[in-house]
C-alpha cells in the first residue's frame, strides 16, 4: 500500500525534495498533525487552555519517563495512557480544588517535568530520551502513519461531537451549564483528546515546540477572521501552510523541521498582527 502511496505522491507532487522515502512520510505526517494542531488549536486559545496544553508535554515527558523504567517496548503505549491520565487528573483537580486553575496546572507541570528528568536521567542514562525534546518529523515511519491516521479520523469525529457544548464553555461556563451542558464531562472528553494528539506528535515536534502549535495557529487566525467558521478555516489552514513550508525549508536547510514550522506559524502571526492593526485603524 505505501509502494502505491509513494507512487501517487511522485506523480502529484514531482519535486525534488520528494525524492526520498523518508520525506514522503514527513509529508504525509504533516498533512496528518497538523490540521488537528490547527482545529485543537481554536479552543485552546479561545478557552485560554494554553498552560494547560504546555503542561500535557511535560506530562508526556514523564510517560516516556516510565515506559522506560516499565520496559514497554513501544514508547508511545507509555505516552498515550500517562498523558491522557495526566490531562483528567488536572481536569478533575482544579475543578474540585478552590486553588485556581493556573495554580493546580504549575503545580502539575512542575511536578511532572522533575519526575520525568529525574527517572530519565538516572544511571547517566538521559542522552537516549533528548531527542524528544526537539522531535525529528524525518524519523517517521509507515507503520506511525497508520496511527496517526487513525487519530486524525477519531480526532475529527469527536469533535464534530464537542464543538457545540466547548463553544459554550468557552464563551461562559455558567451559560454553559444552563443549556444542560455536563461542563466536567465535555472539559475531561477535550483534554483527553488534547492529551492523545500530544502525546502521539511528541516524538516529531518535539517538547520545546510542541505548545507553540497549539496556540499559533489560532492566535494568528483571531488576527483577521471575521466569524467563528473563518477563525477556524485559517487556524487549520495556517497550521498546514506551516507545517509544509517548514518542512520544505527543513530540507534545504539541513535544519530542525519542528524548528522551522514553528518560526512559520510565528511569521504567520506577526504578519497577521500587523493586518490587524491596519484593520483597527481603518475603522
Amino acid at each position: 500500500m505505501m509502494a502505491a502511496i509513494y507512487e501517487g505522491i511522485e506523480i502529484l507532487l514531482p519535486f525534488a525534495w520528494l525524492d526520498h522515502n523518508f520525506m514522503k512520510n514527513a509529508l504525509l505526517a504533516v498533512l496528518l498533525v497538523t490540521p488537528l494542531f490547527g482545529l485543537l488549536s481554536t479552543m485552546v486559545v479561545s478557552s485560554r487552555m494554553v498552560f494547560f496544553s504546555d503542561s500535557l508535554g511535560h506530562g508526556a515527558f514523564t510517560g516516556i519517563a516510565l515506559g522506560a523504567i516499565l520496559g514497554i517496548v513501544s514508547p508511545l503505549v507509555s505516552l498515550s495512557v500517562f498523558s491522557v491520565l495526566f490531562a483528567l487528573l488536572i481536569t478533575y483537580i482544579k475543578n474540585r480544588s478552590s486553588a485556581s486553575t493556573d495554580t493546580v496546572i504549575g503545580v502539575f507541570s512542575s511536578t511532572a517535568i522533575a519526575a520525568g528528568l529525574m527517572i530519565m536521567s538516572r544511571g547517566g542514562g538521559f542522552n537516549k530520551f533528548s531527542s524528544y525534546l526537539i522531535g525529528d518529523i524525518l524519523s517517521v515511519a509507515p507503520e506511525d502513519l497508520a496511527a496517526l491516521a487513525g487519530v486524525f479520523l477519531a480526532v475529527f469525529l469527536l469533535w464534530g461531537v464537542l464543538f457545540n457544548p466547548l463553544l459554550l464553555l468557552s464563551i461562559n461556563r455558567p451559560f454553559a451549564r444552563s443549556r444542560g451542558v455536563s461542563v466536567f464531562f465535555v472539559e475531561s472528553a477535550f483534554a483527553a483528546l488534547l492529551a492523545v494528539v500530544v502525546a502521539v506528535s511528541i516524538q516529531w515536534v518535539g517538547l520545546l515546540l510542541i505548545n507553540s502549535l497549539l496556540v499559533l495557529p489560532a492566535a494568528t487566525a483571531r488576527n483577521v477572521a471575521a466569524s467563528v467558521k473563518a477563525y477556524h478555516v485559517i487556524s487549520v489552514g495556517t497550521a498546514l501552510v506551516s507545517g509544509l513550508t517548514g518542512l520544505i525549508l527543513a530540507y534545504y536547510f539541513n535544519m530542525a523541521a519542528g524548528a522551522a514550522i514553528v518560526a512559520v506559524a510565528a511569521g504567520f502571526f506577526f504578519v497577521t498582527l500587523g493586518l490587524k492593526g491596519r484593520f483597527l485603524a481603518a475603522r
